[in-house]
């Protein structure tokens, strides 16, 4: 198949007549020309947060001294990892799934900020148990506040360094 022509970018340009942009191949039927058609891309709220979680990733990285600590948030809940990204290994993890926590906090229109804060004191309990001390904060593309906020802070009450 043959490559097609732009050419008719300038005919179109320098004619006074009103026309449809049509990109046209040499020796192609008419049925086939398809009109000349620019859409822009819209970007979701969800691929902007991965785009945002993505540029964060190439600067933090969980090493065994130092583990990133990761963050998931939904509507209805809350995830945190610490995971060595060398071994690719999950050392320690705390949820909302879980059922203590789910039995502690009777939410049912997703997690509040007290339920976040208990999460990050779980955590921290949890990796301090580990002998982690340090970890790299990672909060997956989600903004500094809020829940991510005051999940951070609870940790960092309760023993962890970020």
């Amino acid at each position: 198949m043959l490559a097609p022509s732009l050419s008719f970018l300038h005919s179109c340009a320098s004619s006074s007549s009103p026309s449809l942009f049509a990109i046209s191949t040499q020796n192609s039927k008419p049925s086939s020309s398809l009109p000349f058609v620019i859409e822009a891309k819209t970007n979701t709220r969800r691929d902007d947060r991965t785009a945002r979680h993505t540029r964060i990733r190439k600067k933090v990285e969980g090493t065994p001294e130092r583990p990133r600590l990761s963050v998931f948030r939904s509507n209805k809940h809350l995830c945190v990892q610490v995971i060595d990204d060398t071994k690719m290994h999950t050392l320690a993890s705390a949820s909302t799934l879980q059922k203590t926590l789910a039995e502690e906090f009777n939410y049912s229109s997703g997690p509040t900020i007290e339920v976040a804060k208990k999460v990050g004191e779980i955590i921290a309990k949890s990796c301090l148990e580990k002998g982690i001390t340090k970890v790299a904060f990672d909060r997956g593309g989600y903004p500094y506040h809020g829940r991510v906020q005051a999940l951070a802070d609870a940790a960092r009450e309760h023993g962890l360094e970020f």
